[in-house]
């Protein structure tokens, strides 16, 4: 008997799986919310500062496996691997003890010292001096493998910000970390900074790393970028490692605290949307589709077909990011879901603030989603962007908003609602026609995440607006199944991922295909958007 555990840590929770290597099975699956995120604490969404504390993390992370074992408690004794995937880019200053600032008394309450969450846009002017920097000619472009540009959501900049605005957590700081390559560390009782095993996932998408230039950015560029990142690069291994591979096994300390055994296997850590491919059993020439509170768009290349060709504007082409041997594409939009919860908050907000009784709206995403499929493509002539949290892909552009025109007065909610959605999914397509004009080929679309799995509407228009059948893992627990795969190669259990792919592959829920009679009404459509977006752009 063999088992592993699944670990995925997204925006709002953390949750695990437990799977049987015996049968394939998933024995027990378990989420925990995040408590002081859900509070708000520690965010100002108004200037777009988001941070998460270590404790959410921890938290979650002891209680969702207590749960998942307690389906099968004589389990733990054969659990054998633990994969971890996290949210990203996510980092958080690290002292000199190798213990993470926030878990510091003196800096337990400090925003600063906290993780920078993915969407957290206040590296903002940093980014700009990255991308001033790497392309004035004075040093190698660092952003040439990440799409041309550095985002604001991404290490270096955050790292840069952190520093330059608070002098006692600088003081304080020995190195930076991402959250997936911080916890299976922890797990692991690594304390040396330099000792941790950094993954090229995260590492190669968000921070720059490359073999061209023997790792991550060089000091000298690191320092005119922020002159207190001096010296970090020397505090940091510059070697990188793919997911198949062991971060370290379960130290002593941990191993008591979630009830398992000493020396279980940890693998390499990795990004949510990167993890959720492989859990939907991605190969060469599929575009899986993280749908989620963002976007992540994920292609595998073969070295063959991607040769030597740059993409321009993508969110990275990394050798090995998501499987080994093969360049990992990755694009994605900074708002998905996102939007439609603004405008569902937008819509509540005065019961809200009447302290009016919210539970009979529990389900008004659904209800509008009924109503706007009833609507003629366009929705009245309305056009939106869906630039809410700038822009990620095509071509990073974090300081362009939203816009919405063509609203009159007879314009109701549920006409809005499609126009939104329709934004959404234009955005898919600009990152879909993006790749297509460079050349990836892409032969089959593969959807995951709950949207995916809870929005028919969304996704036929999806299907009509990319012109292409799209199917729908069956797993409601994508990414942490994708942990649990990269566990069992970790572990020895499989010899590599393609093997814990077609053991566990968890199959397709559902079939969207294109209907034919939309795809005019869609081309206009899509036309106005661009039109707009050309304008706001501008």
């Amino acid at each position: 008997m063999a088992y592993v555990i699944g670990l995925d840590y997204g925006t709002d929770s953390c949750r695990a799986v437990l799977i049987d290597m015996s049968d394939a099975s998933c024995v027990a699956s378990a989420v925990h919310p995040y408590a002081r995120w859900a509070r708000g604490e520690y965010c100002d969404a108004a200037n777009e500062q988001f941070r998460q504390h270590p404790l959410d993390y921890l938290e979650g992370l002891e209680f969702v496996v207590s749960e998942v074992l307690k389906a099968k408690p004589e389990a733990a004794a054969d659990v054998k691997g633990i994969g971890i995937d996290t949210t990203g880019s996510t980092p958080i200053a690290v002292a000199a003890d190798g213990e993470v600032l926030a878990l510091k008394d003196e800096f337990k309450d400090n925003p600063n010292a906290m993780f920078i969450l993915w969407k957290d846009h206040t590296a903002l002017a940093e980014s700009d001096k990255i991308n001033e920097l790497a392309h004035s000619g004075d040093y190698p472009d660092f952003t040439k493998y990440s799409g041309g540009i550095h985002s604001p959501e991404w290490f270096w900049a955050k790292a840069a910000h952190i520093l330059s605005i608070d002098e006692q957590v600088a003081d304080a700081t020995h190195s930076f970390i991402e959250h997936g390559d911080w916890l299976p560390a922890l797990l692991a009782g690594i304390t040396d900074a330099k000792a941790i095993k950094r993954s090229r996932c995260l590492a190669g998408h968000k921070g720059m790393w490359h073999a061209e230039w023997d790792g991550f950015p060089s000091d000298a560029f690191l320092t005119a970028v922020e002159p207190k990142l001096a010296s970090l690069r020397d505090r940091m291994d510059q070697t990188t490692y793919t997911m198949d591979n062991q971060a370290g096994t379960l130290c002593a300390a941990w191993a008591e605290k979630l009830g398992l055994p000493e020396g279980i296997a940890i693998s390499v850590g990795a990004l949510d949307a990167h993890i959720g491919a492989v859990g939907a059993n991605i190969k060469p020439g599929m575009w899986c589709k993280v749908m989620g509170t963002s976007t992540c768009d994920m292609v595998v290349s073969s070295y063959e077909d991607i040769g030597d060709k740059i993409i321009p504007g993508i969110c990275g082409q990394v050798d090995g990011s998501i499987l080994n041997g093969a360049i990992g594409l990755e694009a994605g939009q900074s708002a998905f879901g996102d939007v439609y919860s603004w405008y569902r908050s937008l819509l509540l907000w005065p019961i809200q603030a009447m302290g009016g009784d919210e539970s009979q709206y529990e389900n008004i995403l659904v209800k509008l989603g009924e109503e706007a499929a009833t609507l003629p493509i366009g929705a009245d002539g309305i056009t939106a962007l869906d630039w809410h949290n700038g822009r990620r892909t095509p071509d990073v552009n974090p300081h362009v908003k939203a816009a919405i025109s063509g609203i009159k007065l007879g314009t109701d909610a549920p006409r809005l609602y499609r126009a939104l959605v329709e934004a959404t999914i234009f955005g898919s397509k600009a990152i879909y026609d993006r790749m297509a004009e460079h050349g990836v080929s892409v032969n089959r679309i593969v959807a995951l995440g709950g949207i995916a799995q809870k929005s028919e509407f969304v996704m036929q228009c999806m299907a009509d607006v990319l012109d292409c059948e799209i199917v729908v893992s069956a797993s409601d627990q994508t990414c942490a199944l994708g942990a649990a795969m990269y566990a069992a190669v970790a572990a020895g259990l499989c010899a590599d991922i393609d093997e814990a792919g077609n053991k566990l592959d968890a199959g397709i829920c559902a079939t969207y295909k294109p209907n034919a009679e939309n795809k005019a009404a869609y081309a206009a459509a899509y036309a106005q958007y661009q039109a707009l977006a050309t304008y706001v752009d501008a």
